[in-house]
């Protein structure tokens, strides 16, 4: 694995933000039309339901071989048995994976042979109630969204490689904003803990991430992050109710209803799959998207929607979670 990154990222104001002619709430079939991914391969974790689901349709159906990563492959098995009967769609199947166990990811990573050309880091968990620690001692938010991906990635690092041009795309979030990452306290051990604190915290971690990755680029990889939009999926399993409610998606009765800005899993996948298959993105990386464009860079969180937190853009930030990020899995 390369260990030396080039020189910083220019800011975002020396170039343009890349826009694409595709709507906010374009579908992830939209924006792969007329894509042919035939013998391309693709690793989608969590992709067995929501908008991971959504993800390994798009790019099933534009001919990629797709591997869903999860870590109850026989639920994945309704999907890989719909795509099977799609004439010309490439071969899906599942397997294994459990970000939060660096057992479970190297034992992936060990199985998987030959170039891997697209690595979705979709799954995710958001807003666990309680402190909850891994085996490791990790934080469970980190551990599943930052460091299990982060594993993963630079195992697959000589496959990615090999490829030739291959893409990686890191499924983010808004909540972000507010929460650079603590290199002091990351896993809460002296701060009191906070379910908003440890997701945002994770996602800024993934943003940076991408941003790190740019010592790849010489490898023909590229990493782009993004934020999907608001969707309900099962990423909102650990919220109660008094919380749904307060997010104005769930009435007196339990029902569950999505507001009117929110999107379908179809339509929160469509960015993922811009990242990871159009040829609007070929060279691109290290930026955040969001609704199908490039994002503003915004200083935390502004009041008002939209945008990547400059903490989570930040190349030395990067640079510092990335030999963090080396050092905790070697001691795993």
């Amino acid at each position: 694995m390369t260990t030396n990154a080039p020189a910083d990222r220019p800011s975002q104001n020396d170039f343009a933000l890349l826009t694409t002619p595709f709507s906010a709430h374009a579908r992830a079939q939209e924006v792969i039309d007329g894509v042919d991914l035939t013998g391309r391969r693709a690793v989608v974790t969590g992709g067995g339901s929501g908008i991971g689901a959504e993800t390994v349709r798009a790019l099933a159906v534009a001919g990629a071989e797709v591997v869903i990563a999860t870590r109850r492959p026989e639920s994945a098995e309704p999907l890989v048995r719909e795509l099977t009967a799609v004439r010309r769609a490439g071969r899906v199947r599942a397997a294994a994976l459990d970000l939060s166990d660096p057992t479970s990811v190297d034992a992936f990573v060990r199985a998987w042979s030959g170039p891997l050309d697209i690595l979705v880091a979709n799954a995710g968990i958001m807003a666990l109630p309680a402190r909850v620690l891994t085996p490791g001692g990790w934080e469970m938010q980190l551990a599943t969204n930052y460091l299990g991906h982060f594993a993963l990635a630079t195992g697959l690092h000589a496959a990615l490689r090999d490829a030739g041009s291959a893409r990686i795309v890191v499924v983010s979030s808004g909540a972000h904003r507010g929460v650079p990452f603590d290199f002091e306290d990351p896993h809460f051990e002296r701060r009191p803990y906070d379910p908003w604190a440890a997701y945002g915290q994770s996602k800024s971690a993934d943003i940076l991430f991408t941003v790190g990755a740019r010592r790849w680029a010489a490898d023909g990889i590229t990493a782009n992050a993004l934020n999907p939009g608001y969707i309900l999926t099962r990423l909102q399993r650990h919220l109660d109710d008094d919380t749904m409610r307060a997010f104005g998606v769930m009435d007196g009765e339990g029902n569950v209803r999505p507001l009117p800005y929110y999107k379908s899993p179809d339509q929160g996948a469509a960015t993922s799959v811009l990242l990871a298959a159009s040829p609007l993105l070929e060279g691109v990386t290290g930026r955040y998207f969001e609704d199908n464009q490039e994002a503003r860079v915004v200083q935390g969180d502004e009041d008002q929607p939209g945008g990547v937190a400059a903490h989570a853009l930040d190349p030395k930030a990067a640079d510092r979670l990335w030999e963090y990020g080396t050092a905790v899995l070697r001691s795993a």
